[in-house]
């Protein structure tokens, strides 16, 4: 298992990553609903996760790094749906699953 502090360092860099895909679909046009929802969602899980982290409960992190990627997966999902999606969005979107999924991955 990893250690929570190197857990907390890898969380910051999902984190950073989440906070530009909101701030794209926030700035975006013809952004559709259902990926502006699941956007938001992930926004949410991002700060519950970060909360969680302090209470350093392994098995807690866990479960929110695990609901955090499967949220990424529907995200993607919404991405790959959407037609004329702006690069940038369409890229931090891809990054940010990775990212996740690698974690989910770690503390397994």
């Amino acid at each position: 298992m990893m250690q929570i502090n190197e857990i907390q360092q890898r969380f910051s860099n999902v984190e950073r990553t989440i906070n530009q895909v909101t701030q794209a679909c926030e700035t975006g046009s013809n952004m559709p609903q259902d990926l502006k929802d699941c956007v938001q969602k992930l926004d949410q899980e991002t700060g519950r996760t970060k909360q969680v982290l302090q209470s350093q409960d392994q098995k807690r992190i866990v479960e929110c790094v695990d609901n955090l990627e499967q949220l990424s997966d529907r995200t993607e999902q919404a991405v790959e749906r959407a037609s004329n999606l702006d690069a940038n969005i369409r890229n931090a979107v891809m990054q940010a699953h990775r990212e996740l999924s690698t974690l989910k991955h770690q503390l397994h």
